[in-house]
């Protein structure tokens, strides 16, 4: 059994949802603890293309805002899961979620 950390840029107001979800099927879980995962305010730019349908912006135009980094462990064997709760909160049409190795 190996584990990832996964990283996610979330706008802040999604964070405590997908953090109750992915509690809820303990996901978030670390020895004797659960709901064990961090944030980090940054900074984000994008710029939408032609047949984007965005969250937030306007096609053609370069957009920033506050986001939030949020991280956590989970076992490599759950990734799936993690990715469709993800996917079903996460309001952006192409979110950005790194799953990275852990040895």
């Amino acid at each position: 059994m190996g584990f990832l950390k996964v990283e996610i840029y979330i706008p802040e107001e999604f964070v405590i949802e997908l953090a109750n979800d992915l509690n809820e099927r303990d996901l978030l879980r670390e020895g004797n603890y659960d709901y064990a995962f961090t944030t980090t305010q940054v900074t984000s730019y994008w710029r939408p293309l032609e047949g984007a349908k965005p969250f937030d912006g306007k096609v053609g135009e370069v957009s920033k805002a506050r986001e939030m980094k949020m991280e956590f462990r989970i076992e490599a064997e759950d990734r799936d899961e993690v990715h469709r709760i993800i996917s079903r909160i996460h309001p952006y049409e192409t979110p950005v979620v790194n799953y990275i190795a852990l040895v």
